[in-house]
């Protein structure tokens, strides 16, 4: 596959079972582990207190990417539309544009304005960060600064320009740590493959997480290099955090522990989660050498110390062709979802649900008990009350109690 704005229509669905799980492996054409099917069973079988349903909360959200909110600010949403409007909504109905660049990038395919953050003392300074594909097709990643309540100035201070070989897996979304650091998700550039080798380059941005300090500037940067990102004083890019990804869709941390979870749309046959745990930095998620747990042919070498780690789950093209990463839901009165990442695939609908900790595992097929059915999958969400959101159907939902 060549990602995921792309496969928004006739995506064929191959392959094999669902194989999941912290630990071990399951090979392409592979039974599905017995762990798998006991959670499933578990599923079906969940009291009424536990049961979970999607609320719709807006019916026609357009080309909406992403939803967001921001600091300081209750009952207050941001949804992103790939054509390059952010609008502001109160209660679940529309109160303004927020923010319009369309006259600043390409859109179209897997283009756009592709990610929004909200600086962590946003309610004091105004600060915010988009990620978009500017017209030449290059990624951009702009801060800018609130105009009044309910508008933002659409100019700003470029911080970083990645030059995209291809015009898809460009990646897109961006999102504040814990450690008050922006982190930035990148695309292997493009093509069938990773033909550059990016996912295993380290003298390059595409394919890994970035994490930058929008607080301060080093080195003629407009940016500094936060302490600790393992490139930061020996060979490679200092702004890299993690790498070896293919085209990360939505990656997203832990409220309460601070971990970090990645949805990477694969290739011809796997899709996965990766997982980090909070302060491991420099982890090698294994693209182009490997996709999912399997080799994937013709691609790079890992060996000696260019060790890999593995995904926490994936699944095969027989559930679907893309996978939306998601997040981990805490304190929400959920019972159902408490303590546990949830996340979809774009093309089939399929939701599951992973218990979160610093052993993930006890994963769940959750899709038919959630009282809607979800195609082309999006994105998921968090509200600023932990609430979570999933963008399906053309329509914002809620994860909510039965």
């Amino acid at each position: 596959m060549s990602g995921r704005l792309s496969s928004l229509i006739g995506a064929t669905l191959a392959g094999a079972v669902l194989a999941i799980g912290a630990g071990g492996s399951a090979a392409p054409g592979a039974a599905a582990p017995t762990d798998a099917v006991r959670g499933a069973s578990a599923a079906q079988t969940l009291d009424q207190a536990n049961g979970v349903r999607l609320r719709r909360v807006v019916a026609d959200v357009g080309d909406a990417l992403f939803v967001t909110g921001a600091p300081g600010e209750s009952r207050t949403l941001y949804v992103v539309r790939q054509s390059g409007r952010v609008d502001k909504l109160r209660n679940g109905r529309k109160v303004a544009t927020f923010l319009n660049v369309a006259g600043r990038i390409s859109s179209g395919g897997e283009r756009g304005l592709l990610g929004l953050a909200f600086h962590p003392d946003y309610a004091r300074n105004g600060k915010l960060y988009v990620n978009y594909t500017d017209r030449a097709g290059n990624t951009r990643i702009v801060e800018m600064r609130r105009r009044n309540a309910n508008r933002a100035r659409p100019g700003g201070r470029v911080l970083m320009t990645i030059r995209q070989p291809f015009a898809n897996h460009n990646g897109g979304h961006l999102a504040f740590g814990p450690d008050g650091y922006l982190y930035i998700g990148t695309g292997d550039g493009g093509g069938g493959g990773d033909p550059i080798g990016a996912g295993q380059r380290t003298n390059t941005l595409l394919g890994k997480i970035l994490r930058i300090d929008v607080d301060s500037r080093s080195a003629g940067r407009p940016y500094g290099i936060p302490r600790g990102n393992p490139f930061a004083n020996r060979p490679g890019r200092p702004e890299i955090y993690h790498y070896g990804l293919r085209n990360p869709w939505r990656f997203s941390f832990d409220r309460a522990r601070g971990d970090l979870w990645i949805g990477d749309v694969g290739q011809n046959a796997i899709e996965e989660i990766s997982f980090a745990r909070r302060g491991q930095a420099g982890r090698n998620f294994g693209w182009n050498a490997f996709e999912g747990r399997s080799r994937f042919a013709g691609g790079g070498d890992i060996a000696g110390p260019r060790r890999h780690t593995p995904p926490v789950a994936q699944y095969s093209h027989a559930d679907g062709c893309s996978v939306t990463g998601g997040y981990v839901s805490r304190g929400t009165g959920v019972r159902g979802l408490d303590g546990r990442y949830v996340f979809a695939d774009f093309c089939s609908g399929n939701v599951w649900t992973l218990r979160a900790g610093p052993r993930p595992g006890g994963l769940r097929r959750e899709t038919n008990r959630l009282g809607t059915r979800l195609r082309n999958v999006t994105s998921f969400g968090q509200g600023n009350d932990g609430t979570i959101y999933v963008i399906g159907n053309g329509a914002l939902y809620r994860f909510a109690r039965a």
